[in-house]
């Protein structure tokens, strides 16, 4: 009896059942040069398999959205709200095009299955990074004049499963003053790599933000940054793992047939 070669029976079981691997770039999303994704309606939008969501209230004058966009502008320079969708590394991750912004609201990935998250990529808008590199008026300056207030701003993102119970969460700061040492203080600039990998497997993720500069309405510092590159890998549904170890165990066996009629 004649067999396929086992590396191609394992590909087809792996392809089939196995995990696939997917990284929202947003470069698979059209933009003009200079320009953001901002329908002023409630929606979503896909990269890389993942869906992001867009919400939309009309208070008049084209405002207000919150949760995802999608960008690719470049100013690094100028301050304040009308330079809201910029990063502050000035392009993508690894010098790309496009890239995400999240502004609270409630921005959630969300994914058509389980999946392994890997990591990604995140930094700060430049309205947020100029804000507490300088103040402004609603927000104070990180450090104060002296340099000495201990002030931070912290995203936080969550896992959470199919029944959108948590399964971990993972801070990271996107800028921190509590040094003893005023030199080592930092606000983030450039891509900044975070590994996401403790959270498990998700079939969502959410965001949320706070900060040291807190006023009687909440939150003073803007409530934006930006995400690059998200990896994340499908995770076999328990039908399809039964599926792959009994395709592993037909392989098996045709192993030890063909070792005894060699």
């Amino acid at each position: 009896m004649k067999t396929l070669p086992l590396a191609a029976l394992l590909a087809g079981f792996t392809l089939s059942g196995g995990a696939a691997a997917a990284i929202s770039t947003f470069d698979d999303l059209s933009l003009a040069p200079e320009s953001h994704f901002y329908p002023m309606a409630t929606t979503t939008f896909t990269s890389g398999g993942a869906t992001f969501n867009h919400s939309f209230t009309d208070w008049g004058g084209g405002c207000c959205q919150t949760d995802w966009v999608y960008s690719n502008r470049t100013d690094t320079t100028t301050p304040g709200y009308e330079n809201q969708f910029s990063s502050y590394a000035g392009s993508g991750a690894a010098g790309s095009s496009n890239y995400a912004i999240a502004l609270l609201g409630a921005p959630t990935v969300s994914f058509g299955g389980p999946v392994a998250v890997s990591g990604a990529y995140f930094t700060n808008t430049t309205y947020a990074a100029l804000s507490m590199l300088e103040g402004d008026l609603f927000a104070k300056k990180f450090g104060s004049a002296s340099g000495g207030d201990a002030d931070w701003f912290k995203l936080t993102i969550e896992g959470r499963d199919a029944s959108n119970a948590l399964t971990g969460s993972v801070d990271f700061y996107l800028a921190d003053y509590r040094f003893a040492d005023n030199s080592l203080d930092y606000i983030v600039k450039d891509w900044t790599y975070v590994d996401l990998s403790s959270l498990g497997t998700v079939s969502s993720l959410s965001f949320s933000m706070s900060s040291s500069d807190m006023g009687a309405w909440g939150m003073n510092t803007p409530a934006y940054f930006a995400m690059d590159s998200l990896a994340v890998a499908a995770v076999p549904e328990p039908s399809q793992a039964a599926m792959l170890l009994g395709g592993l165990a037909i392989i098996g066996l045709a192993v030890r047939r063909r070792r005894k009629t060699a």
